[in-house]
């Protein structure tokens, strides 16, 4: 034990001290955490509530059981104390990781941020330093072609499939525990919109729905084969892509604003399919606010609605996409169809997406350079994604490994050959919701 401190060190043959907060839902943070401890180094965690003590299994846990106001004093002191020289994080936008990486930041502690894919499928996200429109990569398209140049093509590899259920079953567990571990964890207040018991309640309702919606689906796919169509496939109300990246604040606002466009500027022979989310916890019906605006337009009768169906399959069929950031995005634009962003993404670079504006992408949609996107692909595999997933087992055994070797790399990708051109900046958004379990 460290003198005065109560809690263990790091150990004499540990070469590295790891911290790891919030994780996704699932074993993935606990399964890489004793990797990285087998590999000799020290291990810990701070757990929030019930959740993260029933997913973590790894070890050298501690609990964070004060009010929000004493998270970064409280940090700090553990992150000296412990010897800390990596900090990991799933999202860095959850108000406690955006205030533990301000604390790493001051002790030159690295910052190592896990996120869903920038690529869909078969992909996630880990990156230094930060993610999304935290991220650093470059928005420069030339750099992208010269990096890639020395760059293989990203070796195949096998499908890892999205297991829905192991996913659902998981996050269930996850809320509930975290519910159920109020008395122990007083002060938490959770990052998400909803309270789990409400979300859970929304999720019920969604499946007694699912043979019905997928029925509509089918019947909304066959209007959408004999009309050419726009496809806005929208994104979680609590998505902090959209809370923190854009200037919207939520998906509210962004759904009006691209239904105001599309009455004003769309040919008249074109549909918009809007597309739910999968993981939508149904408790805002979006469907109705849709078709009420678009019903104030003028337009109800050329807005579909799908709730299900193949993302990539829309999007290939689609004469463009918008989106806000969605990284539904990179799959129109890996089968060469026109993306429109509405808010910062690391895809949205000059010659991958329409630069043009809104009015005029919906009368003459620019198509992506292929070449440009293939050596994006090339640097963001090379650089910042891992192949597996975070939701069942297999995805996770794929996982592992290579998240220990890129977290066990002393030092970012070197950066030096990168312009000085940085993201462009994300306008101010509605202040995160909390809300005590």
């Amino acid at each position: 034990m460290r003198r005065g401190t109560g809690m263990p060190g790091p150990g004499p043959c540990a070469r590295r001290a790891f911290l790891f907060l919030q994780g996704p839902p699932g074993l993935f943070f606990s399964r890489l955490g004793a990797a990285l401890r087998d590999a000799g180094h020290a291990v810990h965690r701070v757990n929030f509530h019930g959740g993260d003590v029933m997913d973590w299994r790894a070890g050298g846990a501690l609990a964070f059981r004060g009010r929000p106001g004493r998270w970064p004093a409280w940090l700090e002191t553990r992150l000296l104390a412990l010897g800390i020289t990596d900090l990991v994080v799933f999202g860095d936008c959850r108000p406690r990781h955006l205030a533990a990486a301000g604390v790493a930041r001051r002790h030159g502690i690295r910052l190592h941020v896990f996120e869903e894919g920038y690529l869909r499928p078969d992909w996630v996200t880990l990156e230094r330093d930060g993610v999304n429109g935290h991220s650093t990569l470059p928005r420069a398209p030339q750099w992208y072609r010269e990096q890639a140049a020395a760059l293989p093509d990203p070796a195949p590899h096998r499908a890892t499939p999205g297991r829905f259920g192991e996913r659902a079953r998981a996050a269930v567990r996850y809320y509930l525990a975290g519910s159920l571990s109020w008395p122990l964890f007083p002060h938490y207040c959770t990052h998400r919109r909803w309270h789990p018991a409400r979300e859970s309640a929304g999720w019920m309702m969604r499946l007694l729905r699912r043979r019905a919606a997928a029925r509509a689906t089918a019947a909304a796919v066959r209007r959408l084969a004999a009309r050419p169509y726009f496809l806005f496939p929208l994104q979680l109300d609590s998505d902090f892509q959209l809370r923190v990246h854009s200037r919207f604040g939520g998906l509210g606002r962004a759904l009006l604003h691209v239904l105001d466009s599309f009455a004003a500027h769309a040919p008249p022979d074109c549909l918009l399919a809007l597309k739910a989310h999968p993981l939508d916890n149904g408790l805002t019906d979006w469907r109705h606010i849709a078709l009420r605006a678009a019903t104030r337009l003028a337009v109800a009768d050329r807005i579909v609605w799908i709730d299900g169906g193949d993302i990539a399959a829309l999007s290939r069929g689609a004469r463009g996409m918008v989106t806000v950031n969605s990284t539904s995005g990179t799959l129109a634009l890996a089968a060469g169809v026109p993306v429109l962003t509405l808010g910062t993404a690391v895809y949205d670079l000059p010659g991958l997406t329409d630069q043009q504006g809104l009015a005029g992408f919906w009368r003459a949609p620019r198509a992506p350079d292929a070449t440009l996107f293939d050596a994006f692909r090339r640097v963001l595999a090379d650089r910042c994604l891992l192949h597996g997933g975070f939701h069942d087992a297999a995805g996770i055994d794929l996982l592992v490994p290579q998240a220990c070797r890129r977290l066990l790399q002393d030092e970012a990708p070197e950066r030096a050959a990168a312009p000085a051109a940085t993201p462009a900046a994300t306008p101010a958004a509605a202040p995160p919701v909390m809300v005590s379990p």
